[in-house]
């Protein structure tokens, strides 16, 4: 799709959307406000929101489909959305399904924050034809993410084999992207999310060459194991917490990973408390996105403990 037509559709949707608001306000604003009771914490120094891939097993499963998200973050009090491309991944140039997507946020009192973009291809990639061919392929879900009010893309720097020419290719890749992104206003964001971009020494000499200022971390509570073996299990892992301090000055979001809970409601591989201090100090106040990961514990039940605890320790730290 050419941008000038993107850019119409995007206004005119806009239109649509805006009267659609004024109506739905009009009609339910006494629901919204108990909603914003519920959902919204004053006392917390960040908003929540809901990562989808708390829900894949559903998702994959088809006992839910992409639609049906904003209902059910709502239903658990969360104020924010946070997407993966994967489960619309058809969708991107289609604004008839976009604008049923909004309109589902508007609905449910809802945020669309950002999406998360997998399977586009590889941006350290060390082949430069592949690595420019995935940086086209990111482009329509930049527009996506404009369309649908969000304030950024979440993108993975993988592929890289040699650890400086993977930084010298992902700064490349993301400062063309960022650029690209401008117009939009949307942020171009990277998650530590295996290899090297699990290594925050790696990241850190990534982002001090970055020029755009709408490119920046999304830092993962638990996403730092930077190689594993053939069964699947870590053989080099990344401190989570020196990590989480090199890429937090670059954060413009924050992953709040979950696994299983002992029976205080504690996490039982992180130290969530210290990790929010962490964000706390680094002057974050932006959303945090509960992305509950265990195989244990249904997953509404893992995302209502997530949620759970990210409340208790937020209150500790206010």
């Amino acid at each position: 799709m050419k941008r000038r037509d993107f850019v119409t559709k995007t206004t005119s949707a806009s239109v649509a959307l805006s009267l659609f608001g004024l109506y739905t306000c009009k009609n339910s604003e006494k629901e919204k406000k108990q909603l914003n009771s519920t959902s919204k914490d004053a006392s917390l120094f960040f908003k929540m929101s809901l990562a989808q891939w708390s829900l894949h097993r559903a998702l994959f499963g088809n006992k839910m489909n992409n639609l049906d998200f904003a209902s059910k973050s709502r239903s658990f009090g969360f104020e924010g959305l946070e997407y993966v491309n994967g489960f619309f991944k058809d969708k991107a140039n289609d604004m008839s399904y976009l604008k049923e997507m909004n309109l589902r946020a508007i609905n449910e009192g809802q945020q669309n924050v950002l999406i998360m973009i997998d399977g586009e291809g590889h941006l350290a990639d060390a082949n430069t034809s592949k690595r420019l061919e995935a940086i086209e392929n990111h482009y329509k879900w930049i527009e996506a993410a404009h369309f649908l009010g969000c304030h950024a893309i979440r993108v993975n720097l993988a592929g890289g084999l040699n650890k400086d020419e993977a930084v010298k290719a992902s700064v490349d890749s993301l400062n063309t992207l960022s650029d690209f992104a401008k117009g939009s206003k949307i942020n171009v964001l990277v998650e530590n999310h295996g290899g090297f971009s699990s290594n925050g020494k790696w990241m850190t000499d990534v982002f001090s060459q970055i020029e755009n200022k709408n490119c920046g971390t999304l830092p993962d509570f638990g996403n730092f194991c930077i190689e594993k073996d053939k069964d699947g299990i870590c053989v080099e892992e990344y401190d989570r917490y020196q990590g989480m301090k090199e890429l937090l000055p670059y954060a413009k979001a924050v992953s709040a990973k979950s696994y299983n809970f002992n029976k205080k409601g504690e996490d039982t591989v992180i130290n969530y408390y210290k990790m929010m201090k962490m964000v706390k100090e680094s002057g974050y106040t932006g959303f945090v996105g509960v992305e509950y990961e265990g195989d244990i514990l249904p997953e509404e039940k893992g995302i209502e403990l997530t949620r759970d605890l990210l409340v208790r320790v937020g209150k500790q730290l206010s």
